[in-house]
């Protein structure tokens, strides 16, 4: 949910379990980071682009090294989306009459180093570009990065169910799992949800309602809550992988002509469990409005089950379809638990016009309604496991 393009109620913001299975990684060469050209300067995202645009022009005159004797009169920049945790921007400038060249200038939102760790970001850029996922990073300023321009358009939630766009997103995401980003391997989930929920339990509003409430939620319900989904899911032993953490359709970017899908903005990017990542996904299958009753049904998971398990999708064996089944659909809890403490401090830092508490009750909301079902299949699969 941390990303672009998402609004909720019309405000704009977008292996078997059973054992462990070794995952294939790919060893892309990639470039050092500190061959990324850098600058120490910033850009006040919260100016009017017309007022923003001078300081953009000379980062990217500085960053981009066939631009750095450009007049400013040739360039021209436009907003791709303005999103609760970054603003993106297009910047062109005209090659002769016909043609022009593009980069695109990611800032990144006030306050996002509280729930985002930009240094994990960044050194993984270089890796996943190199192994083909993403734009080619250009250069990095004090608050934002200069990437390659992908000429592809944003998919909507609705493509995300087209049953062939779909197959092409896992087969994309198998693919990534796959990629070896230096580093420690150690899963972040839990890290990351131990963080966010002892953040949120601290908060303080300046706004009363805000503030009540604010005061109606039981922390160490959270917390339990917490604990309790952890102790189970690891008995899944799900696979660990460099997960991307924010698969929704804003993130995901189709060239149709070439029929070539993109993977972008890597910002929650972490060593993760596998059917965190695919759970993630399916569950922004909601969509713009949080309809969570779009959350694909059994036969929709298994098509993007077997597409992501194998090459050959019609020779997957039931057996692993199920033990995947249970393990997204566990994990699918995480999810919302994640999204909804990373709501609440948002909404005590974010100067976004976005109800982020609003988002926290919704989140969590849907945790515990589908909280039954999701620890009644992770125990009956156990129970298999142990009996059979």
């Amino acid at each position: 949910m941390g990303s672009d393009g998402r609004s909720w109620n019309g405000v704009d913001g977008g292996a078997r379990c059973g054992g462990e299975e070794k995952m294939r990684t790919v060893a892309a060469p990639a470039p050092a980071l500190a061959e990324v050209p850098t600058s120490t300067a910033a850009v006040d995202i919260s100016l009017p682009l017309p007022e923003m645009t001078p300081r953009i022009i000379d980062l990217c005159k500085e960053l981009v090294k066939e631009w750095s004797s450009l007049d400013s009169s040739c360039f021209s920049i436009s907003t791709v989306s303005g999103g609760i945790t970054n603003m993106l921007l297009k910047v062109s400038v005209k090659e002769g009459s016909d043609s022009e060249s593009s980069v695109t200038v990611r800032l990144y939102g006030p306050n996002t180093d509280l729930v985002i760790d930009r240094e994990r970001e960044l050194q993984a850029i270089p890796y996943l570009s190199a192994a083909g996922f993403g734009a080619r990073l250009l250069g990095v300023f004090e608050n934002g990065v200069v990437s390659s321009f992908i000429h592809a358009r944003t998919l909507s939630p609705s493509d995300m169910k087209e049953p062939r766009i779909a197959a092409e997103i896992a087969k994309q995401l198998q693919k990534f799992h796959q990629v070896d980003i230096p580093g420690s391997k150690e899963p972040q989930l839990w890290n990351d949800i131990f963080k966010f929920l002892k953040k949120a339990s601290v908060l303080k509003f300046e706004d009363n309602e805000k503030q009540k409430r604010y005061e109606t939620i039981s922390f160490r319900e959270i917390q339990d809550e917490v604990k309790e989904l952890k102790d189970l899911s690891d008995l899944l032993h799900a696979p660990v992988v460099f997960a991307h953490n924010d698969l929704l359709s804003g993130n995901l970017m189709l060239n149709d002509l070439e029929e070539k899908l993109y993977f972008i903005d890597f910002e929650y990017g972490s060593y993760s469990y596998r059917g965190f990542d695919i759970a993630n996904h399916f569950n922004e299958y909601a969509g713009f409005e949080c309809d969570y009753n779009l959350y694909p049904d059994k036969d929709v998971q298994y098509h993007f089950f077997r597409n992501y398990l194998s090459d050959r999708p019609s020779e997957v064996q039931e057996q692993d379809l199920d033990a995947l089944y249970t393990e997204t659909n566990t994990f699918r809890l995480a999810s919302h638990l994640y999204w909804a403490l990373w709501a609440l401090i948002q909404a005590r830092v974010s100067p976004i016009d976005f109800d982020y508490l609003g988002y926290f009750f919704l989140r969590y909301g849907e945790y515990k309604k589908q909280r039954e079902f999701c620890f009644s299949l992770a125990q009956g699969f156990l129970s298999s496991l142990r009996s059979g």
